[in-house]
């Protein structure tokens, strides 16, 4: 299953994966294609066999803030304000799920299943009701921005959250919504000056254990990347050890949110893209990784692949599953069915990694077939290997309609990332009254034999 690796229509970023038996579970916040502001009042819960890592299902709503059209009520009866970035962990047979509500105190769901729906067992509670123990100190004004939780081997109970500051708790493991007294830390990311200004801490927490050493992921100030930090304890401190990935390398940046997951001995790291032209619209990606002995988790590219190893060339390719895109253009929603990528100018890129071209003992040339809806610019499109300066194998004229546009490539074998390059062709004095001009919006593409 390539990236984006839900459905299309689907927008769910900031994601929390968690294995649960014999499924993978991602809970994350829920955007909206045309949306003018993050999230939704909303969240969903997506999950797959571990086994079977391309088909994943939906469970529906899990919790509200607000009434359904169907008149489910809401789960928070002290707000309605959006909700953001989900955590749910498992202890003793119960799931709890977290939730950062914007502006108000967040909530603690359970359920016996771990796709929910989650009934609210209370927000965030910082006294006992009954007097008994002291009021716990909590930071972040104590709306707990984008906690995660982490259940240690012992049963103790950890919270991690914050915005522009890392802060952690102890939560009572007995109700697992209960802050304990005498627990609070911040900021529990090392924030010294030997730490890049662009890497400290700034949103996004989500903690894992992973061979005996504690991990916080985390959004830095260059917002764009998902960094973590170590420390051998829980309480922390935890030391910046660099970052995983950065969703806005040659691609239309903005936040980031994640984590990571191990799904059958292989590591992953869930982030999500933005799309529709703005930072608002994300769909869920996910990406290989490899942690090392020493605990390092070496930064890994965007790429197409999602789950899958590589691309078929020889299947059509919807556009929409480009990890590169430059020059101004990105990929936004036509209708529910159709995804496109539009403002393509002279000199966009648009990129995918990676192709498996198999082997060919023929020599013979190979066609590629674009689909796209013209813009009334005449244009062609460079079909470069490796790079947008890489070898051409192909130039494709594009018309000024609607239409599939053909082209001759040379012979290709083996794994190779495709760069399509856009250029208007109009020479000449009148070729100054289409600089700048949209020349087509790309559907997809498939290569024939």
């Amino acid at each position: 299953m390539p990236n984006p690796f839900l459905p299309l229509w689907e927008y769910i970023p900031d994601g929390e994966p968690r294995v649960f038996g014999d499924r993978v579970y991602l809970y994350g916040s829920h955007d909206r294609v045309s949306g003018e502001d993050f999230c939704d009042h909303k969240l969903k819960v997506w999950s797959a066999d571990v086994n079977d890592l391309k088909n994943w299902r939906c469970h529906g709503d899990s919790f509200r803030t607000r009434p359904s059209s169907t008149g489910r009520p809401a789960d928070t009866p002290w707000t309605d304000h959006k909700l953001f970035a989900p955590d749910v962990v498992e202890k003793d047979g119960k799931y709890y799920l977290y939730a950062y509500i914007v502006g108000s105190r967040g909530a603690v769901g359970v359920s016996d299943r771990p796709e929910g729906p989650f009934r609210l067992l209370s927000s965030y509670r910082y006294t006992r009701e009954d007097g008994a123990r002291a009021e716990a100190e909590v930071g972040d004004e104590g709306t707990f921005n984008d906690a995660g939780v982490l259940v240690d081997e012992d049963g103790r109970a950890y919270v991690y959250y914050g915005f522009t500051r890392s802060w952690m708790n102890e939560l009572d493991p007995a109700n697992m919504c209960e802050v304990l007294p005498h627990t609070l830390r911040g900021p529990v990311v090392d924030d010294r000056e030997s730490v890049p200004e662009t890497e400290r801490f700034y949103e996004a927490s989500s903690p894992r254990k992973i061979n005996g050493r504690y991990y916080l992921i985390y959004s830095p100030r260059r917002g764009s990347r998902l960094a973590y930090a170590v420390s051998d304890s829980p309480t922390g401190p935890f030391t910046y050890r660099g970052y995983i990935i950065d969703n806005g390398v040659d691609y239309p940046a903005g936040n980031n949110h994640g984590s990571v997951a191990c799904i059958n001995g292989q590591w992953y790291v869930f982030y999500h893209r933005m799309t529709n032209g703005t930072i608002m619209s994300r769909r869920a990606c996910v990406e290989k990784i490899t942690v090392l002995p020493d605990g390092t988790i070496p930064p890994v590219e965007m790429t197409s692949l999602g789950f899958d190893d590589a691309l078929n060339p020889y299947q059509p390719v919807p556009a929409d599953i480009a990890c590169v895109l430059t020059g101004g253009c990105f990929i936004t929603e036509l209708d529910l069915f159709t995804r496109v990528i539009t403002r393509i100018t002279d000199g966009c890129v648009m990129g995918y990694k990676y192709f498996d071209f198999g082997e060919d003992f023929t020599g013979e040339p190979l066609t590629l077939a674009l689909k796209t809806r013209g813009q009334g610019t005449p244009c062609q499109v460079h079909v470069r290997l490796d790079s947008p300066t890489g070898p051409e194998i192909g130039l494709c004229q594009v018309g000024t309609g609607d239409g599939i546009y053909r082209t001759k490539t040379a012979p290709v074998t083996g794994r190779h990332a495709l760069y399509l390059v856009a250029e208007h062709r109009v020479e000449g004095w009148m070729g100054q009254f289409f600089e700048g001009k949209s020349l087509f919006e790309l559907e997809e593409f498939v290569f024939m034999k």
